[in-house]
């Protein structure tokens, strides 16, 4: 069983069992594994009537890359394959966006133009991080070693014209979330 808080360097960078690369040719095939990401939460929200916020419990994802690497582009996507409709603005000068679908609450955070790691907490943002939401959150590295931990770390690399997309597990939910797209026929899984 994985821990609710770890001490963990969000920039690391291994290969695990739990973790898995995946080749990402252009935007197209970053919409499909955004929408891929994207089914286990709208599956378990389509069976979940009696939950009040359709969640039994929070997804955290964190995405990594270097500037231009395609973490809004996914993050886009993602949400968008969550339901969310309308223009969908980076968090970059507001630090979060937050949607509501029904009965589904999904909270946006970019920490790049943070200075200190703890402004993450002296924001209120660790409320948010508790609730049974999905949340996103690009560079993560910036915030201290506090930040709960994420199901899934999508760290983006580039690589030739297009990017790889390492995803690391960090809890059970995040296992099962990586191994979900191991059999996704549109993904092309590189060692």
């Amino acid at each position: 069983m994985f821990q609710s808080f770890i001490n963990f360097s969000p920039i690391m960078s291994h290969f695990t069992a739990h973790t898995l690369r995946i080749f990402l040719a252009d935007e197209e095939v970053t919409t499909i594994l955004a929408q891929a990401m994207a089914k286990p939460i709208n599956d378990e929200i389509s069976t979940s009537y009696n939950q009040e916020n359709g969640l039994s419990s929070a997804y955290h994802l964190h995405l990594q890359g270097d500037l231009g690497a395609g973490k809004t582009a996914f993050s886009r996507a993602f949400l968008q394959a969550l339901g969310v409709t309308g223009r969908i603005k980076s968090p970059t000068y507001t630090l979060v966006e937050s949607y509501k679908v029904s009965r589904l609450y999904l909270y946006h955070f970019d920490f790049y133009r943070f200075n200190e790691s703890t402004e993450w907490q002296e924001a209120g943002f660790r409320e948010h991080l508790l609730e049974q939401a999905v949340v996103l959150i690009e560079w993560p590295e910036k915030a201290d070693k506090s930040l709960p931990k994420p199901d899934v770390l999508l760290h983006l690399h580039y690589h030739d014209t297009g990017r790889i997309a390492e995803l690391s597990a960090y809890s059970d939910k995040g296992e099962k979330w990586i191994a979900q797209l191991r059999t996704h026929q549109a993904l092309t899984i590189v060692a």
